[in-house]
């Protein structure tokens, strides 16, 4: 009888630990995950460092190396590669990481003044570098990135500015048509956003 109940025992223990073993990878995932992140908050601290105290380029391979590792570009990330990038006179580049803060935040992000004020001298910069030839080394877009909305998940649409209303001078006076892209209340999803800055996102109507 005992017998019995130790074969009984021992084969619920072997069940059990067959049927937790995916939780605990699961649990195991997150946890590196977490460290994962964590990691690359560090290097991301470590570019602001290096940019603060005028090393451009160390704070630069900071930032690029979150970018290649990370899942979702963090938006304060969008910030401070645009500011970056404008010390290293990469001015198209540095427009389209802080217009990408800017549209993420609107006005009331930590950096926001900050990066309009910014965004005001590259495009001041890219307007003068235009009228002349330029060696620049290749510059990266964010459109090449998923960019973290946030814990909203979503994003004002940049195309109407969130009024879900076109506005356009026709000859009659002005036409108004319905945003095709975000919803009645003029917002988009985290997806939807990303889909849109790389030209993939379908009109809905």
């Amino acid at each position: 009888m005992i017998r019995i109940y130790l074969t009984t025992y021992f084969a619920f223990a072997i069940v059990f630990s067959t049927l937790a073993q995916p939780e605990r990878v699961e649990e195991y995932k997150i946890q590196q995950e977490q460290v994962k992140k964590t990691a690359l908050l560090r290097e991301l601290d470590s570019g602001v460092y290096y940019m603060d105290m005028g090393n451009h380029l160390k704070a630069d391979a900071k930032f690029q190396y979150v970018l290649e590792n990370v899942k979702s570009v963090p938006s304060d990330l969008t910030f401070f590669f645009g500011k970056n990038s404008f010390y290293l006179q990469k001015y198209k580049q540095s427009i389209d990481w802080l217009n990408k803060y800017i549209q993420l935040k609107g006005t009331n992000g930590q950096y926001s003044n900050e990066a309009v004020q910014w965004l005001k001298k590259s495009e001041a910069e890219f307007v003068k570098e235009k009228t002349k030839a330029s060696g620049q080394a290749e510059e990266i877009l964010s459109a090449n990135y998923d960019i973290d909305c946030g814990p909203s998940g979503k994003v004002t649409c940049p195309v109407c500015k969130g009024d879900h209303v076109i506005t356009k001078k026709g000859a009659f006076g002005p036409e108004y048509k319905t945003c095709a892209y975000c919803n009645e209340h003029g917002w988009l999803s985290c997806e939807e956003y990303n889909l849109l800055v790389r030209g993939q996102l379908q009109p809905k109507n």
